[in-house]
């Protein structure tokens, strides 16, 4: 009876962890990055809304509430699907709801004066994650596979799927704490092209999509490993940057 709980137990865990866009490493790197980045009014701002909550303890909430029945209908909310040749605007959309939307109205449950401060922390804690959700290019779905979840691939030797190798798994083996990986990944006097701050969700559902060619690139190996992850890593850090940057944007707009 105890060994078939313990089974169960890591069955369900296997499944939760299969949603989580970045971990917790990443989402926490998205939400570091953005906070170098914040006006003095949006700092303001955010700290009378949220208290002492920082942005990055505010960016792993929408996987928490997972186990939330009140909150299973944004499930959905935390990919988008747009199949190739397509675009956002002309894909099939998911009657749930999709990230791309959800960004948007997010937006503008923050901007609403009328909003109340519930809704609001609520709204900003989603935008933290959603923002970083839509820029792991898996959570840009091509319809076919689950976002790679039905990719079956080993990571190491050990029994994963392509769509958790770009969550967590790559980040994880670099076994950095989020404040390392945002040290390395943000340097804030540096000058960054305009796209980095770009904040039209069209462009970075683009960008996830040119970089499918690349995230599937794995032939028919049994597993993947070091090279993979030497082939991949700067287009993490790289993603895990935009996405930051752009979240800075966004709030910097919206309390400006």
């Amino acid at each position: 009876m105890i060994i078939r709980s313990c089974i169960v137990i890591c069955f369900l865990f296997s499944l939760s962890t299969e949603a989580l866009a970045w971990g917790q490493t990443g989402h926490r790197v998205v939400a570091e990055i953005a906070q170098n980045h914040l006006s003095k009014k949006a700092q303001k701002a955010i700290h009378g809304l949220m208290g002492h909550e920082s942005l990055v303890e505010a960016s792993t909430w929408m996987d928490d509430i997972k186990s939330d029945d009140a909150y299973d209908h944004t499930h959905a909310w935390h990919y988008v699907t747009v199949p190739d040749g397509q675009n956002y605007q002309t894909a099939e959309k998911n009657e749930k709801g999709d990230a791309y939307e959800a960004i948007e109205r997010m937006i503008q449950t923050l901007k609403n004066e009328k909003a109340d401060q519930q809704a609001q922390k609520e709204a900003l804690r989603m935008l933290v994650h959603l923002v970083g959700d839509i820029h792991q290019p898996l959570h840009v779905g091509n319809g076919e596979d689950r976002g790679g979840n039905d990719v079956k691939i080993k990571w190491f030797y050990d029994r994963s799927n392509l769509h958790r190798i770009w969550d967590s798994e790559m980040i994880d083996s670099k076994q950095y704490a989020y404040s390392e990986l945002a040290l390395q990944t943000d340097h804030p006097h540096q000058e960054m092209p305009a796209e980095y701050r770009d904040t039209d969700k069209d462009r970075w559902v683009k960008e996830a999509m040119a970089l499918r060619p690349q995230v599937y690139a794995i032939g028919e190996k049994e597993y993947l490993s070091y090279e993979y992850m030497y082939k991949n890593w700067a287009t993490v850090k790289d993603q895990l940057h935009r996405a930051g940057l752009r979240l800075a944007a966004i709030l910097n707009d919206i309390y400006g």
